[in-house]
């Protein structure tokens, strides 16, 4: 019998023989058929090579109510919505699922506390109200509490005044599922964040907010819209608009990977590109209704020992707030928040944003963080509603919807915790050119792929870690990015105690994460998993290059790749990495784009701009 490992919706199971012309496949020492093994992964939201194939076959022979353009968690959310509507709907992205700003931003799903401040008590209001369905419902395997410590500065009317806006919050909906808010004295606040200095404030003052690896999310949001029945292809670029007399129907579409185009028909089409919403307006020949203006925002990641503390931390600065964000055994320090005017795809951090944040945070850290503390740099853009204000600081982080023309509606603003909201009301906005009567939305009772049962796996994790060979903690580190589809992950392992091996230089993910993102998690490139399936780009200190050659192995038997592929894919990812580590001497976004631009794309096809 082979011992080989099919692809696709075969992947992970062993060949069993070929019977009445079909193939059937060992598993649990039965025979499957592959007719069952199709259906499984649909029910699933498999986004397998072989569901790619199929989906891009059906983007050229079917017709949909609604495409949606971009694949970022409003994209994804939207495409979720609609499916759950009883909606016939496609979603194509260019690159990657949550390849631009929903793969970098601070990782938080939080009530936007700072935004009481500016009088967006709405905003506050609906954004805590959607950080509690992801904690309770939708996503508890994805979303976690973490607490915050917001040092004072100032005697008499900083402690009122800052209580009075975080029982605010709590009463809003901050404290329904997590801790309300608790006042410390210096002392206290010192054995929170023993990494303090402790002339850096007079007390302090704890509340919670929660916190989500936002490209998993996003990635889980698009597999459950899959198992749902949207049709979900990435590599896929929008090339024009297809057009009846003065409406909109449908798009033109090329295969950034084969080169291959097709139309997709559609009665109605949603732009949820993000920084690229101008852009694709363009495309459209419609003028927009509203403007985007992109933001840019610099992270740092250090090592969890380098700041000894219990607790994230929160810090006002002249422009804005800057976070010190736990993250695994690492911490997240950011953000910048300044005008980008250069490439969409690749915003590069500067030296000058660096320095920002190492001299904002070390102003209250007893031991100063220094650039050689520095594991991992990533920048990000926010796709900001263009308003009066000349500081992006400033500007709403409410979200807009427009009918642009008939057929198209575009959406942009917001925040990445209210994507479902955002969501919904795209889709709720092309009703008119919908046949037929739209049904409501429903996607606050959906709980996304691995979700269900996963508080009860969570009380087995001793159980699972014994009978797979493995530690509790690293069942549970599972069982966090995964949820109850752990067992899929796993038993990737079967027959091959190797893939339940950590990745070579990166041991916090295992090899068979490698290959679940390939033959589950529609990964195609090797930066697609460095970057965005697991963070080893930002989570080690070289950046991915020193196990991009055995990553590039497990992915090449999972796609097929041939030798000369995986020496190309390794070559593009250490260029990236090199091209983004040269970014961030430059003095200015200028000279900071020209170094990250010069690295090659790993999809060589793609047009960038598209207009």
């Amino acid at each position: 019998m082979s011992t080989a490992v099919r692809t696709g919706a075969e992947s992970g199971f062993r060949v069993g023989g070929v019977v009445s012309g079909g193939t059937r496949f060992e598993r649990g020492g039965r025979l499957v058929s592959k007719d069952k093994i199709e259906t499984e992964n649909r029910l699933k939201g498999t986004l397998g090579p072989a569901e790619r194939a199929e989906n891009w076959r059906r983007l050229g022979s079917d017709e949909f109510d609604i495409v949606v353009i971009g694949g970022g968690v409003v994209g994804a959310g939207a495409a979720l919505d609609a499916a759950t509507r009883g909606l016939r709907v496609a979603l194509v992205e260019a690159r990657d699922l949550a390849a631009g700003t929903s793969s970098r931003s601070s990782k938080l799903f939080h009530g936007g506390l700072r935004y009481l401040e500016q009088l967006e008590f709405s905003l506050v209001r609906e954004a805590l109200r959607e950080r509690e369905l992801m904690l309770t419902r939708i996503a508890p395997h994805l979303v976690k509490p973490v607490p915050f410590l917001y040092p004072l500065t100032h005697r008499f009317w900083e402690r009122p005044y800052t209580a009075a806006g975080m029982f605010l919050y709590d009463t809003m909906g901050g404290a329904r599922s997590v801790p309300g808010q608790k006042h410390l004295t210096r002392a206290g606040a010192l054995r929170m964040v023993p990494a303090l200095k402790r002339n850096a404030m007079i007390g302090g003052i704890r509340y919670y907010d929660a916190q989500a690896d936002d490209a998993r999310h996003t990635m889980m949001v698009g597999r459950t819209a899959a198992r749902y029945g949207a049709v979900i292809t990435t590599s896929t670029q929008v090339t024009g608009f297809l057009r009846e007399a003065d409406r909109i129907a449908g798009v033109r579409v090329r295969d950034v990977e084969s080169g291959e185009e097709v139309e997709v028909r559609a009665q109605a089409v949603i732009n949820a590109t993000g920084v690229w919403t101008d852009e694709l307006q363009k495309l459209s020949g419609g003028r927009g209704r509203f403007r985007v203006r992109s933001s840019k925002g610099v992270h740092i990641v250090v090592p969890r020992d380098r700041i000894v503390a219990e607790s994230g931390i929160i810090l006002r600065t002249e422009k804005s707030v800057l976070f010190v964000i736990p993250w695994g055994n690492h911490w997240i320090v950011g953000t910048t928040d300044t005008d980008w005017h250069f490439d969409l795809a690749h915003p590069a951090a500067t030296k000058k944003d660096i320095d920002y944040l190492l001299e904002h945070v070390n102003s209250v850290l007893a031991t100063p963080l220094t650039h050689n503390d520095i594991e991992g740099v990533y920048a990000g853009l926010r796709p900001l509603l263009a308003g009066e204000s000349e500081e992006t600081s400033k500007l709403s982080r409410e979200h807009a919807v427009a009918r642009v023309a008939p057929g198209l509606v575009a959406i942009a603003g917001g925040k990445y915790t209210t994507y479902r909201v955002m969501a919904a009301d795209a889709v709720t906005a092309v009703a008119p050119d919908i046949t037929g009567r739209m049904a409501s939305s429903i996607t606050d009772r959906v709980p996304l792929l691995g979700a269900d049962g996963y508080h009860a796996l969570i009380n087995q994790a001793d159980q699972l870690a014994a009978a797979h060979g493995l530690h509790p903690y690293r069942i549970r580190h599972l069982l966090d990015r995964y949820g109850s589809e752990i067992h899929d992950v796993l038993a990737l392992g079967d027959g091959r105690p190797e893939l339940l091996k950590p990745i070579p230089a990166a041991p916090n993910y295992l090899q068979a994460e490698v290959v679940y993102a390939c033959s589950h998690e529609g990964a195609l490139h090797l930066e697609d998993v460095l970057t965005r399936r697991t963070r080893i780009s930002i989570e080690y200190a070289h950046r991915g290059v020193e196990c991009a050659e055995p990553v590039a192995r497990l992915m090449a038997e999972a796609l097929g790749w041939d030798d000369a592929r995986v020496a190309r894919e390794v070559e593009v990812y250490a260029k990236r990495v090199e091209a983004e580590r040269d970014s961030q001497t430059q003095p200015d976004d200028q000279a900071a784009d020209a170094k990250r631009s010069a690295a090659p794309e790993a999809r060589e096809r793609i047009v960038e701009p598209v207009v």
